[in-house]
């Protein structure tokens, strides 16, 4: 991993990090650039393919909510929501989180999205070792898991690009697309802090 700069995002008690082309900084629910970006993400057709959120978010209104939300849990400390971006444009391209954040066990998960004019750049890949390398260092966690739904190929290989490895399959853990009363199988992938670092070269 190179060098890492940190400096405070304000409110958020969690610092912005910058590796590999990309900084990872805090959103702002009250940007109307950042929460079109929000939307896009949380409302895009691939996403929703893969991904059933607790709060399915269907409007405008309804996404600023859910940024605050997550702005809520930075401020407990449960929950570290970046917003992926270009460091040398400050263009959004995608979200990244370290979530369930339980320093007593020292696990936590991990979830991201990629904006679709973002894709295919290997934004995800780059976004995952250095949020991963901050929680399992600085952050002090031993433990970070990654799951996604069953046939979720490019998620399977992001996940063991930054050594994160398939530890099974877990049945009915995930929502079915689009719903809440239906289940699908997921992978389990988990990576602890005595792992090697990947290699992205």
């Amino acid at each position: 991993m190179t060098d890492i700069h940190r400096k405070s995002p304000g409110p958020s008690p969690f610092p912005e990090l910058q590796d590999h082309g990309l900084r990872l900084t805090v959103w702002d629910p009250e940007s109307e650039e950042q929460l079109d970006a929000w939307f896009r993400g949380l409302t895009d057709p691939d996403f929703g393919r893969w991904n059933t959120p607790l709060k399915i978010v269907h409007d405008r209104a309804e996404a600023r909510q859910s940024l605050r939300s997550k702005a809520v849990g930075a401020a407990k400390g449960t929950n570290a929501s970046f917003r992926i971006t270009d460091a040398a444009s400050g263009t959004t391209l995608g979200h990244i989180g370290v979530n369930e954040i339980d320093h007593v066990l020292s696990v936590a998960r991990v979830g991201y999205w990629v904006l679709p004019e973002a894709r295919g750049r290997g934004v995800a890949t780059r976004a995952l070792a250095v949020a991963a390398h901050w929680a399992l260092t600085d952050l002090g966690l031993h433990r970070l898991e990654l799951g996604h739904a069953l046939g979720h190929e490019a998620s399977c290989r992001i996940a063991e690009r930054c050594g994160f490895r398939y530890e099974g399959t877990l049945r009915g853990a995930m929502f079915e697309s689009g719903r809440q009363d239906a289940f699908r199988d997921a992978h389990l992938h988990g990576r602890i802090a005595s792992d090697p670092e990947p290699d992205l070269s």
